[in-house]
């Protein structure tokens, strides 16, 4: 085994090692030499090699959110470090923790011309939650170890991304058979979940409101025992709100929101109107609910979440810093219930959307609507279920997904760049198969995600092809703007046919529901020694008319 002569390069490989950072995804380049020698050298660390640094970094936050610890990041000086930077705003605000190492020239050489230089300290400042910006030399030791521990912890703790810079002077290749330095790794502080001060007041208000809203927006997994899913389940006064993302299912809840709240009357707004909500999750899909909120806000807002409390409906009174476990276990320990007919109301409403929604369907001609219809009905259990942004995880909040397969998505962004490499390097970290659900704009921009020699055969992707940006012909009057096909929508005429083959993925393709449903539950899921795509083409310039209708007649 070697050693990379790099002190720096030895500290950051152990206290890695030493805190469990063991999963490092290195972007080739000269500059990080000493740091891709000590991890690529040591057999505890499973390194994995991305070309392109943004699709490293999504590949990375993939890892990370399967892991559920932090993944290592390692790249080059200049701006092979930029490219991390959509991947990093996402971690930011979704909570995924990444440990961000870029190797930097010598700060006398940085801003004097040198090449492949850039002021790369602090680069990330407005989201990462730590800058380490260590020093080369060796009487700067101390100060290197309590930094990359502060960052390294950070990292843990918080759960979000860090940055550590480091500077190294050539010559870069040098090797020694043992370690120079044994740096001391800080001890992680232990976090103790806590109620707040005025808890007593807020169980004695939850319970004497009979009109009360809980609205869930992205969460991980079984962030919620069963025993207290079924106990908000069982309140008569609150409504459940999920969304796709929110991984959470119980038949009393309101998954679909959309399907409830597009067609409502002013008079139906102010009857859900919730005297209290209670949020947790992240990000929230819909603009719908989002809307409402704003227009016919809660007399109280709540919002439980040991990091953050975005005012997202401007009437926020409350951020309760704990987990959503701890707060509603003890919220629901011993309180009294509350009679009101609040939920059951809704629940005849959201009945009554829902049948309309299968009826609509049954006659509905092939377009992207009907894609996703097939999609959920085909889907096997115990698939990960991975979603690209913008049009299609908006089309899935229209349908009740089983809840057998966990469902991933990048919103806290919202972007398109980095879905397909998420979804690999999810599935390259996950026991279970994973399909990805993309459209075709952000197929192509991410498909230097293919570029990976990591996919297992088990990944699947589903490339929604209508020809161009399809959610812009439902924004309103979008499609009036000047030269809308060119500069919004986007057409063209590319397809997946060519990637594949380079990248040696099975491809097929359909333009009908016949077809579709056959390749779905006949051949696309079955096992092979190739991972699949299958392209679905549909009719762009039916697929808005289609789905506008659809709220139209579930009213």
């Amino acid at each position: 085994m070697q050693w990379s002569k790099k002190i720096l390069s030895q500290t950051i490989t152990q206290l890695c090692l030493a805190k469990g950072i063991d999963h490092v995804v290195i972007s080739p380049g000269s500059r990080n030499a000493p740091l891709t020698i000590g991890f690529t050298s040591h057999p505890d660390f499973k390194n994995y090699s991305i070309v392109d640094e943004r699709c490293a970094a999504f590949f990375a936050l993939g890892l990370a959110q399967q892991l559920k610890k932090p993944v290592a990041l390692v790249c080059t000086s200049g701006s092979a470090l930029l490219n991390y930077y959509p991947a990093i705003a996402e971690a930011f605000y979704s909570d995924i923790p990444l440990v961000v190492i870029s190797a930097d020239r010598p700060s006398h050489l940085v801003d004097v011309g040198d090449g492949q230089t850039i002021r790369q300290e602090n680069v990330f400042a407005n989201h990462i939650l730590y800058n380490a910006n260590c020093k080369e030399a060796d009487q700067y030791t101390s100060y290197n170890e309590d930094e990359i521990n502060k960052a390294l912890n950070t990292a843990i703790l918080e759960n979000g991304p860090v940055h550590i810079n480091v500077p190294f002077e050539e010559p870069l290749y040098e090797t020694v058979a043992e370690p120079i330095v044994v740096p001391k790794s800080s001890a992680l502080t232990t976090i103790r979940e806590i109620l707040p001060n005025n808890f007593e007041s807020l169980k004695k208000t939850w319970g004497t409101s009979k009109r009360k809203m809980i609205l869930v927006g992205v969460l991980a997994p079984n962030s919620l025992e069963e025993e207290i899913v079924n106990t908000l389940a069982k309140d008569e006064s609150v409504i459940v709100f999920t969304e796709t993302t929110s991984n959470l299912h119980n038949d009393n809840f309101f998954p679909c929101i959309d399907q409830l709240i597009a067609p409502l009357k002013e008079e139906l707004f102010k009857e859900l109107r919730p005297e209290l909500l209670l949020t947790f999750g992240g990000m929230v899909v819909s603009k719908k609910v989002k809307a409402f909120l704003r227009a016919y806000p809660p007399s109280q807002h709540w919002h439980v979440d040991s990091k953050n409390a975005p005012n997202t409906y401007f009437v926020l009174n409350e951020h309760i810093k704990t987990a959503p476990q701890f707060f509603l276990k003890h919220l629901y320990d011993g309180a009294e219930r509350t009679r009101s007919n609040f939920r059951d109301y809704w629940y005849n409403f959201k009945k009554r959307r829902y049948d309309r929604h299968h009826l609509y369907l049954m006659d509905l001609p092939f377009c992207d609507l009907t894609v996703f219809s097939e999609l959920v009905i085909t889907l096997p259990k115990g698939v990960d279920l991975h979603l690209a942004n913008s049009a299609t995880i908006r089309y899935s909040q229209l349908f009740q997904l089983k809840a057998e397969n966990r469902v991933y998505c990048n919103r806290g962004t919202s972007g398109i760049d980095g879905s397909t490499s998420t979804a690999i390097g999810s599935a390259v970290a996950s026991s279970k198969p994973t399909l990805f659900i993309t459209g075709d704009l952000s197929f192509f921009y991410d498909s230097n995600a293919l570029w990976n020699s990591y996919i297992p055969n088990s990944f699947r992707v589903v490339v929604v092809n209508n020809g161009g940006g399809g959610i812009f012909r439902i924004l309103p009057k979008a499609k009036e703007a000047t030269h809308f096909e060119t500069y919004f929508e986007t057409k063209h005429q590319l397809t997946a046919k060519q990637l594949c083959e380079m990248f040696g993925f099975e491809y097929s393709a359909v333009s009908n529901t016949q077809d579709l449903f056959k390749n779905l539950k006949y051949d696309f899921y079955k096992e092979s020694d190739r991972p699949k795509l299958l392209e679905v083409f549909t009719p762009s310039n039916d697929n808005d008319t289609l789905l506008l209708d659809y709220f139209k007649f579930i009213r």
